[in-house]
């Protein structure tokens, strides 16, 4: 299950693996909003820090889209079939770019320009489904790690972008981190 709080913290949405969304009013006990248009797991959930009431929801392997929400009104407001399970949803701070984060078939990270869902780059290096995405603190670069067992640092700024040169968005990858043995996670054995 996924839980992402309202940037004005009034409402908290929750992801599910039964293929809901779910939008809860932080004074009841039952949710407020049920959406139930994705046809796998809810991977990711992101609300817009630049327009109230938005909310981003991305499905999993079987579903793979990645929907709008208006939850002011509770409809559905756009759905981009992305072609890849969808891992990790973030905006950004600064403009209204959102960047998401895939696993198969296409392990890549893709920040668009939201309304016109125009993607900006189409970024590539992870050889695994990436699990984990973070923004810095002052929204320059995120962080990335994935199930190859590397983080990787990425300059994804529109004011950076804006100061390269036009062919720079493929240079935009900064460094990759290979995860020591104790930060990694053993498999799980299966009892026979």
């Amino acid at each position: 299950m996924r839980f992402k709080w309202s940037p004005d913290r009034q409402l908290l949405a929750s992801g599910r693996n039964d293929n809901r969304l779910l939008v809860w009013n932080q004074s009841c006990s039952t949710s407020i909003q049920t959406y139930t248009d994705h046809t796998a797991a809810v991977k990711a959930i992101a609300w817009s820090p630049h327009q109230q009431g938005l909310l981003v929801s991305g499905g999993g392997t079987a579903d793979r889209h990645i929907r709008f929400w208006n939850t002011l009104t509770a409809q559905n407001l756009q759905c981009i079939d992305t072609g890849s399970q969808v891992c990790n949803l973030a905006w950004s701070k600064h403009s209204n770019e959102l960047v998401s984060t895939h696993g198969y078939s296409q392990n890549q990270i893709i920040p668009t320009l939201y309304p016109t869902m125009l993607q900006l780059a189409r970024l590539t290096g992870h050889t695994f489904r990436i699990l984990y995405l973070a923004v810095s603190p002052d929204g320059e670069s995120i962080v990335t790690g994935a199930g190859d067992e590397t983080l990787r640092f990425w300059n994804v700024s529109t004011k950076c972008r804006a100061n390269k040169e036009s062919d720079s968005i493929t240079k935009v990858f900064l460094k990759i981190v290979k995860l020591p043995e104790e930060y990694l996670l053993a498999p799980l054995s299966m009892a026979a």
